[in-house]
């Protein structure tokens, strides 16, 4: 069998969609690892792993991410914080992979964010850095690379990564640097998503899709698996669930010999 499943998902640190007060409602861990293990994919990219304290600062050990590894028996995980940063904002943070091969040759790299100026509770402040992490596995006797990213959210600041495109400049010269079978997920945090699909389908990079809205937020096309020219898109779906204020985008692919 040479074809994989991969789960893409923004977890929002355990917290559970409420519609009515979606900023407070209650963290469920038990239901994001329920929703994760219940698609049984064989790669896991996930975003916003933990949560940032209200002083900017990073839980070490991360326990979510612990939590994770105990509740996902039969998966090895890669973790990484970006770097450490007071301006931090107490949102989601941290990136994770897991597979159910071994991981090798694991990376992370920072991503600069530009010193654009917004005001977050009374107070002017700047954006902080964001990650790239990524790790090698072997699936179906093929190597295969794999990359996992969270983009800033320019459009949240009233500006557009089109203009800023330093970030999306980072992850390509990346996944030029792999010439095997490659693929990248994430929540990449561009609100007019088809200048990312070109400017990635200029690299030889393809979108599983990119026509429904993967946030509940808004109906923004925020998270995407894309994928080298060494595979074929077998299926794939956008999956509601309150686990989170993201959907979850799942894609089988098959390597192509």
């Amino acid at each position: 069998m040479s074809t994989f499943k991969v789960l893409q998902f923004n977890m929002q640190f355990g917290r559970r969609w409420d519609n009515g007060d979606p900023d407070h409602a209650p963290i469920d861990l038990e239901l994001t690892i329920a929703d994760i293990r219940g698609h049984d994919a064989d790669v896991i990219l996930l975003q916003e792993v933990e949560q940032v304290q209200l002083d900017g600062a990073q839980r070490i050990p991360p326990p979510n991410y612990l939590r994770l590894c105990v509740e996902l028996g039969g998966y090895e995980g890669f973790f990484s914080y970006p770097k450490t940063d007071l301006r931090e904002l107490p949102f989601g943070v941290g990136l994770a992979i897991f597979s159910k091969a071994s991981l090798r040759n694991t990376i992370r790299k920072d991503l600069p964010s530009p010193p654009i100026q917004f005001e977050f509770n009374g107070k002017c402040t700047t954006p902080t850095d964001r990650l790239l992490i990524g790790a090698t596995t072997t699936l179906a006797g093929h190597e295969l690379r794999i990359y996992n990213t969270h983009l800033l959210a320019f459009f949240m600041l009233n500006s557009s990564s089109e203009k800023y495109n330093g970030q999306r400049a980072l992850v390509l010269d990346q996944l030029r640097t792999s010439q095997g079978p490659t693929l990248i997920g994430g929540d990449f945090n561009v609100s007019q998503h088809e200048s990312l699909v070109r400017q990635f389908g200029g690299a030889g990079f393809r979108t599983v899709q990119m026509n429904e809205a993967t946030w509940r937020r808004r109906p923004l096309v925020l998270d995407h698996i894309f994928y080298s020219r060494h595979f074929r898109l077998v299926r794939h779906s956008v999956v509601p669930t309150s686990a989170s204020d993201h959907h979850i985008l799942k894609a089988e692919l098959e390597f192509v010999d």
